[in-house]
């Protein structure tokens, strides 16, 4: 299994909560997370302009420099299925399931590498977005402060 970058990883999971305090969308429904550049794709029901991408990639870095800490916590499959988007945990998982959170930003289930705080992620670089229908892709990198 490719091991995916912890600065991007926790990028990502900040994006993905922006998305949806933002917008009120899901979680992304698909995602490619590389070290270079990343991409996120969301189910939104409305057309996107330059200006909401602004404010995303604005809120991103907003988060980024409150350096939190991103911490690890593990709870009851059960508990979890009540509190959290569960479309990517496999369902052969039992038992206990790790949640990420980042400062009380955002929280969810995972079992990728992170960092232990947000400032070490960089400045977040939204580098491109196209919308086809309701699926809106963003293109994102990082890069040093």
């Amino acid at each position: 299994m490719k091991k995916i970058d912890p600065r991007m990883h926790s990028a990502e999971h900040i994006l993905n909560g922006t998305m949806v305090k933002l917008f009120g969308c899901g979680r992304s429904v698909s995602a490619h997370v590389e070290k270079k550049k990343s991409k996120c794709d969301y189910y939104l029901h409305r057309r996107i302009s330059k200006t909401d991408i602004d404010i995303i990639e604005n809120q991103v870095n907003e988060v980024i420099l409150n350096n939190l800490e991103v911490t690890c916590e593990y709870i009851h499959k059960e508990e979890a299925e009540k509190k959290y988007d569960m479309r990517k945990v496999p369902e052969a998982v039992t038992g206990k399931i790790r949640i990420v959170n980042i400062g009380d930003y955002d929280a969810c289930p995972c079992s990728g590498e992170h960092v232990g705080n947000t400032s070490e992620i960089g400045k977040f670089k939204i580098i491109s977005f196209d919308q086809d229908n309701e699926i809106l892709r963003l293109r994102f990198k990082l890069e040093d402060r």
